[in-house]
Order: structure tokens, then sequence, then C-alpha cells
């Protein structure tokens, strides 16, 4: 069911390291749960809309919420963005003037139609200009094999492999949590994205470093109160669920044409 929202992590479980960077406090949680409150009704509608009944059937449609019910920027996100150039789990320049911020998981339809119809044109026409950086977050909320799947992709990236790993486990609509994120199919995705050395791959997945990178990113997204799959940040502006491209597009060229104004402005 996309869009599923998860259980929240019961007081006292310990929070994962943010490597320096302050965990939002609670004026950030506050705002940015409000914001991203309608991630609830991106659930709703996701039943409305149609569901796989056994998960590997018709996915739901794309568009889980209207354009219209879109957030504005909120600048207290925007200091999310890492902008780490030896991120292996993101794509284009740490300079890049707009940052897309994905949460998703690899058994979420909806972020699998969006790793196949929309990233494609993100990248031709954003990323490989310089105007756009995508950075991934690790948010599964699908069970076990998410989490899985989850440390497999982070597995993957140790050997730069990371997207090359995405666009595989996407390539087709699978069944949830019915062993096709295993972990033979996991490695078996891995060998077809290139990873070159296998072992290392399968040890990397079981490792505490992936547990805790997995976490890092679940963190961050219950943080600002992310509750369903995918959620996104757009230079502070957060778009819920996998709408059309050109809801994207429109976004970030306002945002790009606002960091281009306000590069003029200081110059």
């Amino acid at each position: 069911m996309p869009g599923t929202p998860r259980t929240p992590r019961t007081p006292g479980t310990p929070a994962s390291s943010h490597t320096g960077r302050p965990r939002p406090g609670r004026t950030r949680r506050v705002l940015a749960a409000v914001v991203l409150a309608a991630a609830v009704v991106t659930a709703v509608l996701a039943l409305a809309l149609g569901r796989d009944g056994s998960g590997g059937g018709t996915a739901a449609p794309a568009t889980v919420s209207t354009p219209e019910a879109q957030e504005p920027a909120n600048p207290e996100l925007l200091g999310l963005a890492r902008r780490d150039g030896a991120d292996p789990l993101a794509l284009g320049s740490p300079d890049a003037p707009v940052v897309l911020i994905e949460y998703s998981d690899f058994q979420c339809p909806f972020c699998g139609r969006f790793a196949r119809e929309t990233k494609p044109h993100l990248v031709r026409d954003y990323v490989d200009k310089g105007v756009l950086r995508i950075e991934w977050r690790n948010f599964p909320v699908f069970g076990a094999e998410s989490d899985q799947a989850a440390r497999a992709g982070w597995a993957a990236g140790q050997q730069n492999r990371f997207w090359q790993f995405h666009d595989t486990a996407y390539a087709e609509p699978r069944r949830r949590n019915a062993g096709d994120f295993s972990e033979d199919k996991l490695t078996a995705m891995a060998r077809k994205a290139g990873v070159g050395d296998l072992a290392r791959f399968e040890k990397d997945m079981a490792s505490d470093a992936a547990h805790r990178a997995v976490t890092r990113d679940t963190e961050e997204g219950y943080g600002i109160g992310v509750t369903s799959t995918p959620a996104f940040l757009i230079n502070g502006r957060p778009v819920l669920g996998a709408q059309p491209t050109d809801v994207f597009t429109d976004i970030i060229d306002e945002a790009a044409e606002q960091a281009r104004q306000r590069e003029d402005g200081d110059e």
C-alpha cells in the first residue's frame, strides 16, 4: 500500500549519529510536521485510487496529491541538504543551486514510478547541466525486506554503484515482502548493477555501518515529519508522492531562478 504511514520510533530507542549535524529542534520538528502532514492524505488517496493486492500487480496511479496541495519552500529545511561531494548516494554537483532530497523505499511502487518515469528527465535536463543535485535518503517503510534492500543499496554505494543498483531494483514492479528482495535476489541485483566484489557487498550489507547509515536517514525523515514514501524536498519545498514530471520541473525552475536572483543580489 503506497504511502502507508510507518509506526514512529518508540521512546527510548537510541538516535542515530548525524555526523556533527544537530538533530532538528522542537521548533523545526513541529513546523515540519505541519508542513508534511499532507503525507497522511497521500496514504488515504493511495487507498482510494488503487493498490496492487498482492504487492506485485498494477501499481496505483502516480499522482497521489494535487500540485495545489504542495506547500511553499521552508527555509527551516534547507539545511538538510548535505552537499557532500563524496556521497555515493547523491547525483550532481555539491554546488548545484537546487537540491532535491528524496525519502524512498525500494519496495514502494510510487517510488519506482518516480525512478522510471521522472528521474531520467531530471538527470538529463537538470543534473547533467549542473542545476540540480539529487540526494537519496533511505526511508524503508514496508518491513524487513525494505530494510534489507536499503542496506543493500548502501552496500552497492560503497563500490560506487548505488545508482546502478537503484535503477536495477526499480526496473520493474516487484512483490512486497514475498522474497523479491531476499539476500540472494539483492546479490543478483548487485551483480547486474556491476558491483565488482560481491563478497564485500554481502559483508557491507550485513554491517553495522549499513544499519547506522539507514537509521540516520530514517531518523532524519521522522525528525521533519515524513510519514510515507516517496517524499521530496526541493530547496526546502515539500513535494509529496510521485507527482507528474512537470510538477517537479516547475518547482526546480522556480527554485533555480530564486537562487540566481539571490546570487545576483549578492554581487
